[in-house]
């Protein structure tokens, strides 16, 4: 592995650096992050699946850290996508049933790796990766803020109960959803995940008005 912080040790190439096609190398990076974790994806596992060199990869990401960032805002931009749509029916009710039975599919799809790549990444970690679980845990932080806004919002249209706990029911769609990302991880088929946000769906459903 190439240390970032001793570029002049870098044998330095003459005229014009390689090109590559920056939102296709983070997908592959992306899947191999989702697929081996942060400190299992090395750097010659990364480059070998991105196609480049370990200097065009310091020179472009700058570190292995600011890699994965990238590649975590890839991941929310496109596989992510999907259940954005589905947050956003007018109905809160059927946008969180929405998000649960689309991570059903995305979770279990055969073309590439099980589970979200956000839910369960970097949960434990070694020290000096740290700052990396701080980064995933704030953006499973943020989607908990999101679910509580969007069930703040039903009970405000009158959609929900008054009496919801809208931060309880935040966090128990966000653990049926890493709870699945887990289970599909394990093997678990889209029809058994399917059947599990059934269940949590009949759940939201006894808050509805």
């Amino acid at each position: 592995m190439i240390d970032v912080k001793n570029k002049e040790d870098v044998p330095r190439r003459r005229g014009r650096p390689p090109a590559f096609d920056r939102d296709e190398v983070l997908a592959k990076a992306t899947e191999t992050f989702w697929r081996l974790g942060y400190e299992g994806a090395s750097i010659a596992e990364l480059t070998a699946a991105m196609g480049i060199t370990p200097q065009s990869l310091y020179a472009a990401f700058t570190s292995k850290a600011d890699l994965h960032r990238e590649a975590l805002a890839w991941y929310q931009a496109h596989i992510g996508a999907s259940a954005t749509r589905a947050f956003e029916d007018r109905d809160v009710v059927t946008a969180l049933a929405g998000v649960l039975r689309e991570s059903a599919h995305e979770f279990t799809r055969p073309d590439r790796p099980h589970g979200c790549m956000i839910s369960t990444a970097v949960l434990t970690c070694a020290v000096e990766n740290e700052p990396v679980a701080r980064h995933v845990s704030s953006l499973r932080n943020t989607t908990l803020d999101l679910l509580k806004a969007r069930i703040e919002r039903g009970i405000a249209e009158g959609q929900l109960k008054q009496a919801t706990d809208a931060a309880a029911l935040a966090r128990f769609v966000g653990a049926m959803i890493q709870g699945m990302s887990v289970q599909a991880q394990d093997g678990a088929s889209k029809v058994a995940l399917s059947a599990m946000a059934d269940l949590a769906v009949a759940e939201i459903e006894r808050h509805r008005v």
